[in-house]
C-alpha cells in the first residue's frame, strides 16, 4: 500500500449506530462504530489486555466495551474504565488501542495510512469534482481475491477491451489502439490523478497514433484514477461509473462500483438501477475472471513483464505509485 495517503474503506451505511464492525483492511483487523452523535471511529480490533476482538463488544455511552473484560475504550483509543480496577481507579496509559484517522464524506468513509500528523497538516480527500449533489447512486460489491493495484491496472487498460468483454463493452473488434494517453495533475504534496482518453478503433493496417501524439479530448478524459484508490468513467455529464478499489490484503480487493445519474422517478430509477447494476456485474466478472490469474500477485516496474505502446496508462500508474512509495518512506 502508499503510505501517507486517504483510502476509501467503507461506505457509511456499512457503520449503523449502536453495533461495532469488524473488518480486514490493508492487512490489518480493524473495528469501526459510531458515537451517539454519529462520528464514525476506526481501530485496531483487538484489546491490548488479552488479545480479543473488540468488534465482538458493545458500546457503551461513548466508549466500545471489550467483550471479554469489560474494558472500555474511547474514540481516541485510550482506555476510561478497568471493571476489575474499580469505578474510581486510573486505568494506566498503556491500555491504549491503535485509532486510525478518518473522514467520511461522500457516503464513504476514508482512512488515513499513515502517522497521524500535528495540525491536521492532511491533504484534501481526493474526489471527482463533477459528481454533482444531484446525482444519486447504487452499489455493487464484489471480492477479488487479487492484489488491489492489480485490479486498478485493469480499469486503466484498454488493450484488453475486445477480448475480455467482446460481446459487452468491447464488442467491434476495435483491436488497435491510438494512445493511449494518461496525464497526470497534482494537487497536493502527494495527490495526484490521472486523465487518460484513448481511440480504439478497427484494424485496416494503418499504424497506431503514439501516445505522445495524441490529441487531448476537446472535452474531457473519459477516464480518470485518483490516487490511492478512487477511478471514474465519465460516460456524461449525466452518468458514470465510480469504483473504490479496497485493498483487504496483498491478496484481496474489496471493489465498490457505484453507478451515479439524475434518474430520480422511483419506479424508473429502480429499473434503471436493477438493470444497470445487472450490467456492471456482468462486466465487472469479465474482468475478474481473467485479472485474478495475474502473476505476481502485486504489480510493479520491474517484474518481467514485457509491455507495449498501448500499456501507457499502466506505466505511469507504476512509476507515480513507486515514486509516492519511495517518498512516503524517505519521510
Amino acid at each position: 500500500m502508499i503510505p501517507d495517503q486517504w483510502y476509501g474503506i467503507l461506505e457509511s451505511n456499512e457503520v449503523k449506530k449502536g453495533k461495532p464492525i469488524g473488518f480486514t483492511r490493508m492487512g490489518e483487523k480493524m473495528v469501526a462504530w459510531r458515537n451517539r452523535s454519529g462520528q464514525v471511529t476506526v481501530m485496531s480490533d483487538l484489546c491490548p489486555h488479552r488479545g480479543v476482538a473488540l468488534s465482538a463488544g458493545k458500546l457503551v455511552d461513548d466508549c466500545i466495551q471489550c467483550p471479554f473484560h469489560g474494558f472500555e475504550y474511547d474514540t481516541s483509543g485510550d482506555c476510561r474504565f478497568i471493571p476489575a480496577n474499580g469505578k474510581n481507579a486510573e486505568p494506566p496509559k498503556t491500555m491504549h488501542v491503535k485509532t486510525y484517522v478518518t473522514r467520511e464524506a461522500h457516503d464513504i468513509i476514508f482512512l488515513w495510512w499513515g502517522e497521524p500528523r500535528a495540525n491536521e497538516n492532511y491533504p484534501p480527500l481526493p474526489w471527482f469534482e463533477n459528481i454533482s449533489a444531484d446525482m444519486v447512486y447504487s452499489t455493487i460489491r464484489n471480492h477479488w481475491k487479487n492484489h488491489y493495484a492489480r485490479a486498478i491496472e485493469n480499469q486503466l487498460d484498454v488493450v484488453h477491451l475486445p477480448f475480455v468483454h467482446y460481446n459487452t463493452i468491447g464488442s467491434g473488434n476495435r483491436a488497435l489502439v491510438n494512445g493511449p494517453v494518461a496525464k497526470e495533475i497534482q494537487f497536493a504534496a502527494g495527490s495526484y490523478r490521472l486523465d487518460m482518453w484513448v481511440d480504439n478503433k478497427s484494424d485496416h493496417g494503418q499504424k497506431p497514433i503514439k501516445p505522445s501524439d495524441m490529441p487531448e479530448p476537446a472535452r474531457r478524459p473519459l477516464i480518470q484514477f485518483y490516487f490511492p484508490n478512487l477511478w471514474q468513467n465519465w460516460l456524461s455529464d449525466d452518468f458514470l461509473v465510480f469504483l473504490i478499489f479496497v485493498p483487504i490484503d496483498n491478496e484481496n480487493t474489496m471493489m465498490y462500483l457505484r453507478q451515479y445519474h439524475k434518474m430520480r422517478i422511483p419506479v424508473l430509477r429502480q429499473l434503471f438501477e436493477f438493470f444497470g447494476g445487472l450490467g456492471n456485474l456482468y462486466i465487472l466478472n469479465q474482468d475478474k475472471r481473467v485479472v485474478i490469474t495475474q502473476r505476481p500477485s502485486r504489480p510493479d516496474l520491474d517484474i518481467g513483464e514485457i509491455l507495449i505502446p498501448g500499456d501507457h496508462p499502466i506505466v505511469v500508474y507504476r512509476k507515480r505509485r513507486r515514486t509516492l512509495i519511495e517518498e512516503a518512506q524517505a519521510g
